[in-house]
């Protein structure tokens, strides 16, 4: 039975499936509650855990979600019963620790991870094709660096206790959910008191970990793979959850055309595109776009936490020092377009450097 079910995720049909599933789950969650085009965004939504703990003060994004545990422990639970529970790390965790931060804030600056640039698309946000053309820019360059020799290092097996740092540090959060203590923080106004019922959450998010960990689905893995093998088969799930995605948020009339005015996002062009820029290349370099990170921390993989940890000090920096990108807002009926103020367009270009240098640097002859 195991070996049918791993044959079936690793099929064209599986991945196409699986897409399928992704996209229908989060126009559903947007149905039930959560940010619009934001039914499963893994940056924003590690953002607000981030907020909740009060690692940041935006009072608007502070909520804790529990999609984000529970993938985790979907991802645990797929990798125990399939025996792919396998600790290791060691590889470059400082580094990867960097690039986890600055892909987050790359992602801020665009007001989203690549899972959201594809949801947002798929609610008909067309600023999402900007963030997509950097988003794809920026894994095309890490693919070119990863072609010339660029490595982090390879991954040692560690003792059991390593592999499960992450994940219980998740099962803490689930039941901080529930407890919610007084210490927890939770937005009173903006997208932070958006979200679907605790229950529905959890649930959504544990499947979605159980079906992304035994599909290796990866937005950004997707584009690597293309550009690198001519690979498309990860790529064929990632356009299947689009197109679920906009089908049911057609059904539901949460689909809206346009630029301006759409959900938490902003028209400011140039920011759309490198903001994605960072964060596709940031991601593409540590080996994955932050679902696939947080499925493989499920797995036992200390290097992928570390990746995730480095996300979590991303989003506070981005909150503390006023580097996350503003909405676009309507002021006396004028649309004020939004965007990085000076210091996370400084964040972004200090962000580029670092990851170029560091894929030059880390090249193996």
């Amino acid at each position: 039975m195991r070996e049918r079910l791993t044959q079936f995720f690793g099929s064209r049909t599986g991945i196409v499936i699986t897409g399928v599933l992704l996209g229908v789950i989060a126009a559903l969650l947007v149905k039930l509650g959560n940010p619009a085009n934001m039914g499963v965004c893994m940056a924003c939504f590690v953002r607000d855990i981030t907020g909740a703990l009060g690692m940041h003060r935006a009072a608007a994004v502070q909520y804790l979600r529990p999609e984000i545990p529970a993938a985790v422990l979907g991802s645990l639970v797929a990798a125990l019963a399939f025996g792919e529970f396998r600790p290791r790390g060691g590889s470059a965790p400082a580094l990867r620790f960097v690039l986890g931060a600055f892909a987050m804030i790359g992602a801020l600056v665009f007001l989203g991870c690549p899972w959201r640039a594809l949801l947002r698309l798929a609610g008909g946000d067309l600023n999402a094709v900007l963030g997509l053309a950097g988003l794809g820019t920026g894994v095309a360059i890490g693919a070119w660096l990863i072609r010339s020799g660029f490595t982090l290092g390879r991954a040692h097996a560690a003792p059991a206790a390593t592999g499960w740092i992450l994940p219980g540090l998740m099962v803490a959060l689930v039941v901080l959910a529930f407890v919610k203590p007084t210490f927890l923080l939770a937005s009173d106004k903006g997208p932070g008191t958006l979200h679907a019922p605790l229950l529905v959450s959890l649930g959504a998010g544990l499947f979605v970990g159980f079906l992304a960990q035994r599909s290796r689905f990866c937005t950004t893995g997707a584009i690597r793979n293309a550009v690198l093998l001519k690979d498309y088969h990860l790529l064929t799930g990632v356009a299947a959850m689009v197109l679920a995605t906009a089908a049911v948020n057609g059904i539901l009339g949460q689909f809206e055309l346009g630029f301006a005015q759409q959900p938490i996002a902003h028209s400011n062009h140039l920011w759309n595109v490198l903001g994605m820029v960072l964060a596709g290349l940031a991601f593409a370099l540590a080996g994955g776009c932050p679902g696939r990170q947080l499925f493989r921390a499920g797995e036992g993989d200390g290097d992928a936490a570390i990746v995730v940890l480095g996300m979590v000090m991303g989003a506070a920096f981005a909150h503390n020092f006023g580097l996350a990108a503003k909405p676009d807002k309507l002021v006396e009926g004028v649309l004020q377009v939004g965007g990085p103020a000076q210091n996370g367009q400084i964040a972004v270009a200090l962000g580029l450097v670092f990851c170029l240098g560091i894929g030059f640097a880390m090249r193996e002859k």
